[in-house]
């Protein structure tokens, strides 16, 4: 299984690749290619000639993983073109394109952002506090001012 996160660096070589390499002729390929380090955690993807199989290598610390994926029809509906010898990908549209699609006709929902902070007008400025009349946190029958903290495993929190 194959665990994506968002902060995944994800590189797919734009030019398609002798699927008969290996771990080491892809390692080589990697660094003599595209210029980068295969031992930085970054996962690169491959494609072969005829666009019907992708593969994927990355490092975990220990060893390398090689992932194949081959088709059972069809060919890669979209890859990059270009003369820059990789393309960064999202976990998002790597994800996409491993069910063949097209990551850049996909729907998506906006990224998550960050709100702007806002002033806080003392303890208890939420609608919800306010309609009730109370300025504590209640977690399991137990009452906590609020700003204080209660002894707890998990320092910050008051459960």
């Amino acid at each position: 299984m194959l665990a994506l996160s968002p902060s995944q660096r994800i590189l797919l070589a734009v030019n398609a690749v002798d699927f008969r390499k290996g771990i080491d002729g892809l390692i080589g390929l990697c660094r003599q290619q595209l210029g980068e380090n295969p031992l930085l955690g970054t996962l690169f993807v491959f494609t072969n000639r005829r666009r019907t199989a992708l593969k994927l290598l990355i490092y975990d610390g220990q060893g390398f993983y090689l992932i194949l994926k081959r088709f059972s029809q069809g060919r890669l509906r979209w890859w990059p073109d270009g003369n820059q010898p990789c393309h960064e990908l999202a976990a998002r549209e790597l994800a996409i394109l491993l069910w063949n699609g097209h990551p850049q006709r996909a729907a998506w929902a906006p990224l998550w952002h960050p709100l702007s902070p806002t002033p806080a007008t003392g303890t208890g400025n939420s609608t919800a506090t306010r309609a009730q009349g109370v300025d504590a946190i209640h977690t399991d029958a137990v009452a906590v001012s609020a700003g204080r903290q209660m002894d707890s495993p998990r320092p910050g929190l008051p459960f």
